[in-house]
């Protein structure tokens, strides 16, 4: 078995561009699927403790449902993922206005963000890895958004089961950034997700109103649902009678990571499915995560013999944090010409006893 990446045709998208679905495979049997459309991962075959293959991630096998209203599965996310509170903010003495799409508020770039857009596509081989380079330019004024943005995310994948994803972003004008993956993982390969052990790198978090925005100071994790520093099922305090829970119907929340430093690429999260052995280690450069446990969906979508159920996935988004462009003590997420926005994130796979 070899490192290899395979193209073919994967439909038209609704502004008539031919799209393409890349097969990535390494030579431990893990294969990754991903589409020019929105950078989208449509498929993680990954193996358990006895060596069997399953789709740990959500999707859909053919383009369509990609284009309707899809709740970001394996999609990348831009310019601004997470929440921006009524879409609006200064910027150098300058109001602008978002799209707003999320009630009250702009989530994830808009309604045409990055993960609706056909991005140019470039296999990559290498003697340890293999790789998709995607590129998308984002016009001024593209959602709202001040200036032209040229945007580059490149997956890699190698033989340790690791799926890096690297973002590269510049500006000819002061403009928010903060790009993500949101894949959606459930390890066992169907069923809930409750039954999953997780823990995050965070000693505090920030609280939310009942519009997902964030009220302001950070919180300790200490003693609430979201202490996570120490291996828990997700199900486990998920229905507590607590305000947070309520305010996101169950974990909807941006993590405060522990960071040795700025900026270093550190473990953030780690997923651990019991019953198949799997493990998802999440490493990133970025000093949030965003864990949402799926409380969104209803069962009404399906695809590659899934039905898409309540808490069935969950997604784990290195971010910046929700709201910063109206929060001058969140860390800064202004990309201004000169500068160059660049961070990474990687997905570990492994095994357990």
């Amino acid at each position: 078995m070899e490192l290899s990446i395979e193209q073919e045709p994967f439909g038209t998208s609704p502004d008539g561009e031919p799209l393409s679905l890349y097969t990535l495979r390494n030579r431990s049997g893990m294969v990754v699927r991903i589409t020019n459309y929105g950078g989208i991962i449509t498929a993680m075959h990954v193996p358990d403790r006895h060596g069997n293959l399953a789709d740990v991630t959500f999707g859909f096998d053919e383009p369509e449902p990609y284009f309707g209203d899809c709740p970001y599965f394996g999609a990348l996310i831009g310019r601004y993922g997470n929440r921006i509170a009524a879409g609006t903010f200064e910027l150098d003495g300058k109001r602008v206005q978002l799209d707003v799409n999320n009630g009250p508020n702009h989530l994830h770039g808009g309604t045409r963000g990055f993960h609706k857009v056909a991005w140019q596509a470039l296999p990559m081989v290498g003697d340890l890895s293999i790789g998709l380079k995607l590129t998308h330019h984002s016009p001024d004024g593209d959602q709202g958004y001040p200036g032209n943005l040229d945007v580059t995310v490149t997956y890699e994948l190698n033989d340790a089961n690791e799926l890096l994803v690297k973002f590269r972003a510049t500006t000819d004008q002061a403009t928010p950034v903060n790009l993500t993956q949101h894949a959606y993982f459930n390890l066992a390969g169907r069923g809930t997700i409750l039954g999953h052990e997780l823990t995050i790198n965070a000693d505090r978090y920030t609280p939310i109103d009942a519009n997902a925005i964030p009220l302001g100071p950070l919180a300790p994790v200490e003693d609430t649902p979201f202490d996570f520093r120490t291996p828990q099922t997700v199900g486990a305090r998920i229905d507590e009678d607590d305000e947070q829970l309520r305010n996101g119907l169950g974990y909807d929340h941006n993590f405060v990571l522990n960071k040795p430093q700025p900026d270093m690429l550190s473990l953030a999260a780690t997923v651990r499915d019991p019953a198949s052995g799997r493990v998802l280690e999440l490493y990133t450069q970025e000093p949030g995560v965003q864990f949402y446990s799926g409380n969104f969906l209803d069962g009404t979508l399906s695809g590659k013999g899934w039905q898409y159920g309540h808490r069935q996935g969950l997604c784990l988004e290195p971010q910046h944090y929700p709201d910063s462009p109206n929060r001058p003590d969140y860390p800064n997420t202004i990309l201004r010409p000169g500068e160059v926005y660049a961070t990474r994130s990687m997905y570990r796979f492994t095994t357990h006893a």
